[in-house]
């Protein structure tokens, strides 16, 4: 997939405020400092699309921004900082609750990991709930340049057979780098083929 215009629509703390336009929405989301405003920039080839910050929890709304005229790159607040206040992430956690359970044009929601941690409980129990809430996601990791090839690949099996003790398979899942642009046609390919399959061009 080329993307050939992404644009800013809106922000908001109100699922029912959120477009009506029926067009598939894809979600991005993770702890704070995952790297994923660097991730839609780089996916998006817009260098300040999405607000990057040297402070972890900037994005603190539901931001949508409209690729292509065709489908929507839906940037979520990032859970687990814990310099945000406890009732700020209550606010947060409802909101983003209530996007995942009300918002019928969510397609995927991608999941963003750390490549360089290893599994973090917060990541494994939204996951979790996603999945029995039967909400469909992808795992995208992250900062993988920040590896050598021979630590990453046992990072990421380790990753996966963390998941799967708790999943009959593993989720489709993309390895990323924001800085080389490793995984950016991959991630727009799934994105490209699932619209094709909702014959969305």
């Amino acid at each position: 997939m080329k993307i050939n215009s992404a644009e800013f629509v809106i922000s908001n703390s109100d699922v029912t405020k959120c477009p009506k336009d029926q067009l598939p929405e894809y979600a991005f989301i993770g702890r704070s400092n995952v790297g994923k405003s660097t991730l839609i920039n780089m996916l998006t080839g817009r260098k300040s699309l999405a607000k990057t910050s040297g402070r972890p929890g900037k994005t603190q709304l539901i931001n949508h921004f409209i690729i292509n005229k065709t489908w929507f790159l839906v940037d979520l607040p990032g859970y687990g900082y814990a310099r945000v206040s406890k009732s700020a992430k209550k606010v947060f956690q409802k909101f983003i609750t209530s996007y995942f359970s009300k918002r019928t044009q969510l397609v995927c929601a991608f999941v963003l990991v750390d490549s360089r941690h290893e599994p973090q409980k917060i990541d494994l129990e939204f996951m979790q709930w996603l999945g029995e809430n039967q909400i469909p996601f992808s795992i995208i990791f992250t900062k993988a340049d920040k590896l050598s090839k021979t630590k990453l690949s046992p990072q990421i099996n380790a990753y996966i057979s963390k998941m799967l003790e708790y999943w009959e398979e593993m989720p489709n899942y993309f390895i990323t780098s924001s800085t080389s642009g490793l995984g950016k046609e991959e991630v727009l390919n799934y994105i490209s083929e699932i619209n094709s399959q909702l014959k969305i061009s």
